[in-house]
């Protein structure tokens, strides 16, 4: 298969975001909070305050203990609000067990809601009024349109109905007006609905879940789920069985990942903009 190399495509991005930002008379902040010591949450953290700060952004990581209860985090997000220059807050996703996300996640104002997972930000993008497009949806649907080959009338197949993947995603694809089939990892018939689906776009977070002799011949596919396996970040697909198919993939790593990043950064600009004016 063909590689869409999400590297190549968010370099691109960022540097029109790099311009955008160098018209601006400050340096736009974005402050992760992290809570606990996760090591995989710390990798995604590490590699946002590289790409901010490779923009001219700056960063800021608030690191909360892993047995802190909800005020102590609120009070710690509140006392943020300070900051003259900030122009994004997100929470870095999972939080431990025994909080409560929606509370936190909603305690973000939609201003700087850029990861677009508080209550005010998701009503207005699944009512078509969005201010800012979820990241990840943003980054397949960008990715999609890289693609040197007509998807009009192609049959979609999302697998995983996440909040963060694929339920975004199912709805950015029909608001675009495609054609779109929805499974998960349970679903009994998948290797069948993966045969008849030229476009598949998977967010279920199970390692191997799609491999080779469930493709059709010229599918196109777009890994899109992460989990940890052996100590390493995999997506869902199979990536060596589809190497020698006729087809596209989007892989895990390199693909989806640092387009949403990109795009992460895209409503970090937008955010600042505003201010600006």
């Amino acid at each position: 298969m063909d590689i869409l190399d999400g590297k190549i495509i968010s370099d691109n991005m960022l540097a029109g975001l790099r311009q955008q930002i160098g018209k601006l008379s400050f340096r736009p902040l974005l402050v992760d909070v992290l809570v606990g010591d996760d090591p995989v949450a710390l990798s995604y953290v590490n590699i946002k305050s590289k790409v901010v700060s490779s923009i001219g952004g700056d960063f800021r990581l608030l690191r909360l203990p892993a047995e802190s209860k909800a005020p102590e985090i609120l009070r710690a997000m509140s006392k943020l609000m300070d900051e003259l220059w900030l122009s994004g807050l997100i929470v870095q996703l999972p939080l431990p067990k025994g909080l409560d996300k929606s509370t936190i996640l909603d305690a973000i104002p939609p201003l700087l809601d850029i990861d677009c997972l508080g209550a005010e930000n998701l009503e207005k993008f699944y009512t078509g009024h969005s201010r800012y497009l979820p990241p990840t949806a943003a980054a397949v649907a960008f990715l999609l349109e890289q693609l040197p080959v007509d998807i009009a009338g192609k049959n979609f197949l999302v697998v995983g109905q996440g909040d963060l993947v694929g339920k975004p995603v199912t709805f950015l694809l029909n608001a675009m007006g495609y054609k779109v089939t929805v499974a998960d990892s349970q679903t009994r018939d998948l290797p069948a609905l993966c045969q008849t689906a030229d476009i598949i776009i998977s967010g279920a977070g199970q390692p191997r879940l799609i491999n080779g002799r469930m493709l059709k011949a010229g599918a196109v596919v777009i890994d899109a789920g992460t989990s940890e396996d052996a100590g390493s970040i995999v997506g869902d697909v199979d990536a060596d069985s589809l190497l020698t198919l006729p087809g596209w993939l989007s892989p895990v790593p390199g693909g989806v990942g640092p387009v949403t990043v990109a795009m992460l950064c895209r409503n970090l600009v937008l955010s600042a903009v505003s201010r600006e004016y």
